[in-house]
């Protein structure tokens, strides 16, 4: 009998990252309403409401958890917890990340620093500790976000469109080193969506049109399910034969 694509999570644990809101939330939403039970990593757990209650809305259980990326022996510890409370850990999305926008010739070593520990350190050290329990599943789907950022040059975002572009290679050699142990790792690079961490850039009606304009199929801000959607088609099944691949999101932009 033929056996067709599953785009279902029934039965997953997942475990996000920066998960409070924007596209954290989003995603934790949308993998709890594909049928995974959700552990959502926050900087502060003052922040987990929102997104616990969005989860908790789909039916499923969320597990908020003390995550800062910045301090790796919290973050292995996390996802230590993570798969000891929820029995099991099949699915790490690592969505933290940051990027102070500067001139390069204005760059501070301080702004660097900060950008690379997040975006990059956090997303390698996040893979580690998951793979440790995953490779002896034998099974595991990572979903790193990466941006278009690192795929086009944005002016006065240097060292953030540098991270970005190094997770989308970082996401092709953790695939092909933990391929083996049945571990796929993906990556989404996401445009301009509409979040709080962009709501003052797109408040700017000029700023606002311009986006709309580089957009070149749909010429449409994104929204954060637009992200969600595909972070959760990676986790699922029907994906199984996907690994390294970072898919862009971005209405076009890089297909001028």
């Amino acid at each position: 009998m033929e056996v067709l694509p599953s785009f279902g999570l029934e039965g997953q644990v997942a475990l996000v990252t920066g998960a409070a809101r924007g596209l954290g939330r989003a995603i934790a939403v949308a993998l709890a309403h594909a049928g995974a039970d959700v552990a959502v990593g926050l900087r502060s757990l003052d922040t987990a409401a929102e997104v616990v209650s969005g989860v908790e809305a789909q039916g499923r259980r969320c597990l908020p958890l003390a995550m800062d990326v910045l301090d790796l022996d919290q973050m292995h510890s996390a996802v230590r917890e993570a798969a000891a409370e929820m029995g099991r850990l099949d699915i790490l999305v690592n969505n933290a990340g940051l990027g102070p926008s500067n001139l390069a010739v204005d760059v501070t070593v301080e702004d660097f620093d900060l950008t690379v520990d997040v975006n990059l350190k956090g997303t390698f050290f996040a893979s580690q500790a998951a793979a440790r329990i995953m490779i002896p599943q034998r099974s595991g789907r990572i979903i790193n976000l990466s941006s278009q950022a690192g795929f086009v040059a944005l002016p006065t975002e240097s060292v953030y469109c540098m991270t970005k572009a190094a997770i989308a290679h970082l996401t092709k050699c953790l695939a092909v080193e933990w391929g083996t142990h049945g571990i796929t790792v993906n990556g989404v690079a996401p445009t301009f969506i509409r979040t709080p961490g962009t709501k003052a850039a797109l408040s700017d009606p000029a700023f606002e049109r311009d986006v709309t304009e580089r957009i070149a199929a749909l010429h449409r801000i994104g929204e954060p399910m637009d992200v969600a959607g595909a972070v959760v088609f990676l986790a699922s099944p029907a994906a199984s034969l996907i690994t390294g691949e970072t898919i862009l999101v971005d209405g076009g932009w890089t297909a001028r």
